[in-house]
């Protein structure tokens, strides 16, 4: 396999189904297109590739869907799991016909936390308090960005995809050794007064999401009268019900969720995140009428990563229809890649893609769009 780190090569290489020369990922082995149009020995391949990536680190090869299991629906991939086993996220197990979560409950949370100064490197600064003092007074202390002030930057070690490009890919060494565990109040203790917002990420806070919302409402109970905005940034998959409720959180305090759109081909996020994007595009679809309860700041903002030779401007353009379908003004982040975990042999996102791919999301009628890491592009 592919080693773990940060190389980059620009060859072209034979896909393995259409026989063309792509740029494409050697672990893949195929090429994005084929990917994109649904074909089924591609998807295979690429499938084949997510399996060998999960066994190095003991997680089930896909979402379990037993006869004799049962059920977990606190994401999109409704495990359901055999006796003895554990879902796909590796936080829930089948322990003598109880399902038991392992982690993700108000008690135990398996994360990393720490203070990040503002305004910080997300993909949601240039629209948001932290950045730009975006709904001053009530939900910024400044009418620019808050220096100063810090995020509790909350990375929970889990996830419900499995991407294969993944720069937090470290998070599955947390599932192996299911440490570290904090508590939500304990969580929601290391708000002090200099911190105004917190923001969930990971990993991806879905599997783990109950234990963000209890310690949301700790923090926000025990900060009453003062600034403490809570953000979510996120691929999506939550149970809706559950999602609806961080939405109302993140309303209230001038927070806002940050959706990963990782593509608008379902047979492409399969091959790229080894599972379906049919409730993430279902949950952005129904969070996106929520923009007008609060459009200052923005409530919804949206980021994909332009990954060569798979995400790229007819991706881009896919993606930002839906968006513009859903609300116009709904922020749109394009991030550059840059090569890691099994698509380390990749090149960085060049200026002329990320270009090209800003025009398109305008071109498609959306009112603001970013590269949003600009430094890394090639």
């Amino acid at each position: 396999m592919s080693s773990i780190s940060g190389g980059r090569a620009d060859a072209a290489r034979e896909c393995a189904v259409c026989g063309s020369k792509k740029l494409l990922s050697s672990e893949l082995g195929v090429c994005g297109e084929c990917l994109s149009c649904g074909s089924k020995e591609a998807l295979r391949l690429a499938l084949e590739t997510h399996r060998r990536s999960r066994l190095m680190f003991d997680l089930p090869i896909e979402p379990p869907h037993s006869e004799a299991g049962l059920r977990c629906e606190i994401c999109a991939n409704e495990c359901i799991i055999p006796p003895g086993r554990k879902g796909y996220c590796g936080l829930t197990i089948n322990n003598g016909g109880k399902l038991c979560r392992l982690a993700g409950t108000p008690d135990r949370g398996l994360l990393e936390f720490y203070y990040d100064s503002l305004p910080t490197n997300c993909v949601a600064d240039w629209c948001c308090p932290a950045g730009t003092g975006a709904g001053y007074p009530r939900f910024a202390h400044r009418s620019g960005p808050e220096y100063g002030y810090f995020n509790l930057a909350v990375f929970y070690g889990a996830c419900s995809f499995d991407c294969l490009f993944c720069q937090n890919w470290h998070y599955r060494e947390n599932i192996r050794t299911m440490t570290p565990m904090v508590s939500a109040e304990v969580l929601a203790e290391k708000v002090n007064e200099k911190v105004s917002c917190i923001c969930y990420f990971g990993g991806d806070p879905a599997p783990q999401l109950p234990h963000s919302i209890r310690a949301s409402e700790i923090a926000l109970e025990k900060s009453k009268g003062r600034i403490l905005r809570v953000c979510w940034e996120t691929n999506g998959s939550e149970n809706w019900v559950l999602l609806r409720y961080a939405a109302d959180l993140a309303l209230s305090s001038g927070g806002c969720i940050k959706f990963d759109l990782k593509t608008f081909s379902e047979s492409l996020n399969m091959g790229l995140c080894g599972v379906s994007n049919r409730r993430t595009i279902e949950n952005f679809r129904r969070l996106s009428e929520l923009m007008q309860v609060r459009p200052e700041p923005p409530f919804l903002v949206a980021s994909t990563l332009l990954i060569p030779g798979y995400v790229e401007v007819e991706e881009i353009r896919r993606i930002a229809v839906l968006i513009a379908e859903c609300d116009p003004t709904i922020p749109y982040s394009l991030l550059a890649f840059s090569p890691q975990y099994l698509m380390d042999d990749l090149p960085a996102t060049s200026m002329k893609m990320a270009n090209e791919c800003v025009q398109v999301a305008k071109s498609a009628g959306l009112e603001h769009v970013k590269i949003g890491n600009a430094s890394l592009l090639s």
